[in-house]
């Protein structure tokens, strides 16, 4: 598992790519609590390079909505990401967009 953060129109992106479960998800938690602590603006998980994940992901993902609240935001889920978001309604949690684009700049609603 590999994090490359990075900002992107005031908004921090954290790039997240490969398999996260309990013996790796760790960085992703500090990640989300350093960016509660130091910034403000959007927080947007990149998911689209994402293969695995497991149900501490799903808390650590969760973990990081308490913290957070509506500065994070998901995006661009990998199929797995997809299924597993569906199956769970984490997107009733956390807000989910097709990409980073819409994450960092969400339609205003009709």
């Amino acid at each position: 598992m590999r994090i490359v953060p990075r900002q992107e129109r005031g908004a921090l992106v954290l790039a997240v790519t490969g398999d996260l479960d309990i013996d790796n998800v760790g960085p992703l938690g500090a990640a989300l609590e350093s960016a509660a602590a130091d910034g403000e603006g959007p927080v947007v998980v990149d998911l689209s390079d994402v293969s695995f994940a497991d149900s501490t992901t799903v808390n650590v993902l969760l973990q990081g909505q308490a913290l957070l609240g509506p500065r994070l935001r998901l995006a661009a889920p990998s199929p797995f990401m997809e299924r597993l978001i569906g199956v769970l309604s984490l997107d009733s949690a956390v807000p989910v967009f097709p990409d980073v684009a819409e994450a960092i700049d969400p339609p205003l609603p009709t």
